[in-house]
């Protein structure tokens, strides 16, 4: 995979949104192992219990082949991108551009560099769980360095977007005709992805000093995205509603799916380390309640932003054209976001309420369209891999 280099003045912060999504199939991936194979002893489908299934030779053998393939291969291309990146975004601070984005509302567009890290870790977690033997064991050495690193991370989007905002209330330089989208919600993506990291040690760790530290700044993040959506909902629906939507930026309308698939994560995993550690009782029709809400809101941001988006000529021109636009990368977060919620609720909204049986063929008829979506959003991912980024 041969990519462009120094490329200076024509890179943007967004291509970090490359190696976002290249991080998010890849815990796709991971999606089929967590929910399909029994781990009664564990929280997520570890190595103990994959490798079993691999040794049976059985068509389900080739299955998890094929999740651990993916997993794998789109570990590769997120860190290659990820580095990839860094290297980039290094020479790009040295241009004149860097120093017009500090000073306009694509300032905002930093924040897509901790929202790449916090998925970095996510996705080591994900490594180290279906391939390290006996990982488990030891996992409870390994929730402070990863709770460090969210934090560092979080406090990392908060850095930059303090200077941001601290620009903008002193200069009084935010531009409202510019505003016309939902690209500002790049900073709620980013806390969110801090919230929702910062909750699995939360709701695993059996230490409830360990525990209570990791919700209550999973917590903590998720207060500021929820404040900062509210916010930034107004201000963009006022702009659009002034100014009109432009094609470019129409792709930030399904910027919410991808919050709500974490916020919504968070505040399932909030609610096991509130039962594993805090003596409070599970609730499956909760969690009915809490994935039916979260996919109704998906499915209506999904079915509004496609339509707005079809109308302004969006998939034809940023997709399917040669037309250059670093920020359509942004469109592989829905999908994947969409695709993993959707297991979410499978699993804890239908499995757990017994609606159905897993494997059953009521079971298959719900998970197709996830899967469609997840195939479709690997496709456009290299076809804009492809376009944008790789020496033709």
């Amino acid at each position: 995979m041969n990519l462009k280099r120094n490329l200076k003045e024509g890179y943007s912060p967004l291509y970090f949104l490359a190696s976002l999504g290249a991080g998010g199939l890849s815990i796709s991936g991971y999606m089929y192992l967590m929910f399909m194979i029994k781990h009664p002893k564990t929280p997520l489908a570890t190595f103990e219990y994959i490798y079993p299934i691999l040794q049976e030779g059985s068509f389900n053998s080739i299955l998890v082949v094929i999740s651990m393939l993916v997993i794998l291969f789109f570990s590769f291309i997120h860190f290659k991108l990820l580095i990839w990146n860094i290297k980039e975004f290094s020479l790009f601070k040295k241009t004149k551009n860097y120093s017009e984005l500090k000073n306009n509302n694509h300032e905002v567009q930093l924040m897509a560099i901790p929202l790449t890290l916090a998925m970095s870790i996510n996705v080591c977690f994900v490594l180290g769980a279906a391939f390290v033997p006996g990982l488990w064991s030891v996992v409870e050495y390994m929730f402070p360095p990863a709770i460090i690193a969210f934090l560092l991370t979080g406090f990392y989007g908060l850095k930059i977007y303090g200077e941001y905002i601290g620009r903008l209330f002193t200069n009084a330089s935010f531009e409202f005709d510019k505003n016309s989208n939902f690209s500002q919600m790049l900073v709620v993506f980013a806390f969110s992805m801090v919230s929702v990291g910062l909750a699995a040690p939360g709701a695993m760790s059996h230490y409830v000093g360990v525990s209570a530290f990791a919700l209550f700044f999973s917590i903590f993040f998720m207060i500021i995205s929820l404040f900062l959506l509210v916010i930034i909902s107004i201000l963009g629906f006022k702009s659009m509603l002034r100014y009109g939507i432009g094609d470019e930026a129409a792709g930030s309308l399904w910027i919410m799916i991808p919050i709500a698939t974490l916020l919504g994560i968070a505040l399932v995993r909030i609610s096991f380390g509130l039962v594993h550690n805090f003596d409070q009782e599970a609730s499956s029709t909760m969690l009915f309640m809490l994935t039916s809400s979260i996919l109704s809101l998906q499915l209506i941001i999904g079915l509004f932003g496609y339509k707005i988006m079809k109308k302004v000529g969006y998939f034809k021109k940023f997709i399917y054209s040669d037309t250059q636009s670093s920020g359509a990368f942004g469109i592989i977060c829905p999908g994947v976001a969409f695709f993993v919620f959707g297991m979410f609720f499978i699993f804890f909204g239908l499995l757990k309420n017994n609606v159905f049986e897993i494997f059953s063929i009521s079971y298959f008829i719900v998970l197709s369209p996830f899967v469609f979506i997840q195939i479709k959003t690997i496709q456009i991912f290299f076809r804009l891999l492809k376009k944008l980024l790789l020496i033709k």
